[in-house]
């Protein structure tokens, strides 16, 4: 199946959503000053999205090899065990909130800190209407996600190959992949999301304390409970 493009993804960034996630209270006098950053971010902002479907050629003990294309890690083959497809993505605030970010003058901190959070609130406003359309468009009752570098075991380099999968997503979409597995603009994420039975955040197997983004509490078993590797396996 070929890339399929999501270009039409609604801006709603918030000033209310914002605020609390930059923890400024009602009566800050910073607001009228972060109200007319949104405001300017609005006039341009076009998050966008692309997703291919993919099918499953094998599995090793560690590894998945999808549509000829080999990718490494123990907890990715194990949670697609029962899958037969997946859905390679990439979602970005835009090439348009990232040019517009990087004319802000370099001096004025704070617009800066601000622009990158309306990013962040856009790349992941186009994440969950990504995830809402494949969900609706493919009848699946529930899906998990990994990104590479999201685990020690699934690492960044993996973008290499998961980029190969997907196809030209720069000229989809405007997303790119640097020498160093890191993708602009810089607010993106990527990866594979696939149907399952059993729910699973990559932020259950990682330790790292009071990280701001995390989805569920740490499991420190839960390793050797599902994806340890045993003998015959």
């Amino acid at each position: 199946m070929s890339l399929m493009v999501l270009d039409a993804i609604p801006f709603r960034v918030s000033l209310s959503g914002l605020a609390r996630k930059l923890r400024l209270p009602a009566d800050s006098p910073h607001l009228p000053a972060l109200r007319a950053v949104l405001a300017e971010a609005r006039k341009v902002a076009a998050p966008k999205a692309a997703y291919r479907v993919a099918y499953i050629d094998s599995r090793g003990e560690d590894t998945l090899v999808i549509e000829g294309i080999t990718f490494r890690s123990r907890v990715l083959r194990v949670n697609t065990d029962q899958a037969q497809r997946v859905f390679a993505y990439v979602a970005t605030c835009g090439l348009e909130l990232e040019e517009w970010s990087r004319a802000i003058p370099r001096d004025d901190m704070l617009a800066a800190f601000w622009a990158d959070a309306i990013k962040e609130a856009a790349v992941y406003g186009a994440m969950r209407v990504l995830r809402s359309h494949i969900l609706e468009a493919f009848s699946l009752k529930r899906a998990a996600s990994m990104a590479p570098g999201s685990l020690a075991d699934w690492p960044i380099s993996q973008q290499r190959p998961l980029f190969a999968l997907l196809g030209d997503v720069q000229e989809a979409i405007g997303v790119r992949l640097t020498p160093s597995m890191l993708m602009v603009p810089s607010k993106s994420v990527s990866g594979l999301l696939f149907p399952t039975e059993e729910s699973f955040e990559s932020c259950q197997l990682c330790p790292r304390p009071g990280c701001p983004n995390r989805r569920a509490p740490y499991d420190a078993d839960l390793y050797e409970r599902r994806f340890k590797t045993t003998p015959g396996t």
